[in-house]
């Protein structure tokens, strides 16, 4: 691969505008705005939102675009699946994402959240040659895709569609070598392809950012000094061919604190990849609910209620003691189903449960948790 690159030159931090910080209902733009001068001020330019994110492309027109000279910064958007099934429809998502940013150009767009399915669903729809024609028009200056499948079927994508300028992975230590993500094969893959990379999810929704988390104590033993979340930020930023590396940044301390460690990269010695090991193995370690997604205690639920999902978020509180990283997924689960405070305890998914698990007690537990 030759040392110059697409992002090369860019900074390696990138502005997430998928978890801004809010006021009340809305998002609280006197603090995103400071935010957003910040970064600049610091030299990084990148930031990122989707279609799909709720009004986080209005967010940007506001406190970006409206405010900063065009050309002294990168927007990101993506085109989602999930939301087109005829070709108009994905004409339609990018003269609304232009129309909502404020801008005629976007400087990289996505293919969202590419896997075999959503792939085929592109193929099906021409999207790939969509985002050709895009370019040609100037109405983007560069494309590629984000990512959530495995390495085999990332290699299949690439081989197919070899003009991709860059692919979108979701890497943190966590997810490196995990037998679901798979970040460290993608990553190859990808760099084989010789593609440049954004990294998304480096401290997984700030699940690997938390002081409370059951692995704060192993990562400040090790250094007193940094916080746990820049642990995470320098496993990420510290690869090559990196175009960037997104945090959904929600408080100018978080900025701050990324900024801080970024500006002053350095790759994890031997003795810090000691400890991330060691924390690695403690997450891994630590028991979850034993649900194996079945579904036997969903059909006969009363209140519709996607067990499965709230299981899965409750093993993430009990690994990280958080609830970071589950707004999405729990709309998600909720918006055609019953929320976990609507559980009337009738029990009967759990004599359907082959693993005898106590549901209705967990979901008791999660409401206070969950629907703040």
């Amino acid at each position: 691969m030759t040392d110059s690159y697409l992002g090369e030159s860019i900074g390696k931090l990138g502005f997430g505008y998928m978890r801004l910080p809010k006021a009340g209902d809305d998002f609280d733009y006197a603090k995103i705005n400071r935010m957003v001068d910040a970064f600049l001020e610091q030299g990084f330019t990148y930031f990122d939102t989707a279609f799909v994110y709720a009004g986080s492309e209005e967010a940007m027109r506001k406190t970006l675009v409206e405010r900063h000279q065009r050309d002294k910064y990168t927007i990101a958007s993506k085109l989602s699946f999930m939301v087109a099934n005829a070709p108009e429809d994905m004409q339609m998502e990018i003269d609304t994402s232009l129309k909502r940013l404020g801008t005629d150009y976007l400087d990289f767009y996505m293919l969202h959240g590419l896997g075999k399915e959503q792939n085929e669903k592109a193929e099906k729809l021409g999207g790939w040659d969509f985002v050709r024609s895009l370019k040609a028009k100037g109405v983007i200056r560069h494309y590629g895709f984000s990512f959530h499948d495995t390495p085999e079927v990332l290699d299949e994508i690439l081989i197919k569609h070899p003009d991709a300028e860059f692919v979108q992975l979701q890497i943190n230590y966590l997810d490196w070598d995990s037998d679901d993500v798979q970040s460290r094969k993608c990553f190859e893959t990808a760099r084989r392809h010789k593609k440049p990379v954004i990294i998304m999810e480096p401290v997984k929704g700030g699940l690997l950012a938390s002081d409370d988390s059951p692995i704060s104590k192993v990562l400040k033993a090790a250094d007193p000094n940094a916080s746990v979340a820049s642990w995470a930020v320098r496993y990420a930023a510290s690869l090559d061919g990196i175009i960037t590396m997104l945090s959904g940044m929600n408080s100018m301390e978080q900025l701050e604190d990324n900024i801080k460690t970024v500006r002053n990269l350095k790759p994890l010695d031997a003795r810090e990849m000691k400890a991330i090991d060691e924390a690695v193995a403690i997450l891994k370690s630590t028991p979850r609910v034993p649900c194996t997604g079945c579904r036997y205690c969903v059909e006969n639920c009363p209140q519709k209620i996607n067990i499965p999902v709230m299981m899965d978020l409750y093993s993430n509180y009990m690994v990280y003691n958080s609830t970071a990283n589950s707004d999405f997924p729990f709309f998600l689960a909720t918006k055609d189903g019953g929320k976990p405070s609507s559980c009337i305890t009738c029990r009967v998914c759990e004599e359907h449960c082959p693993q005898h698990i106590g549901i209705s007690d967990i979901l008791a537990k999660m409401a206070p948790l969950y629907e703040k």
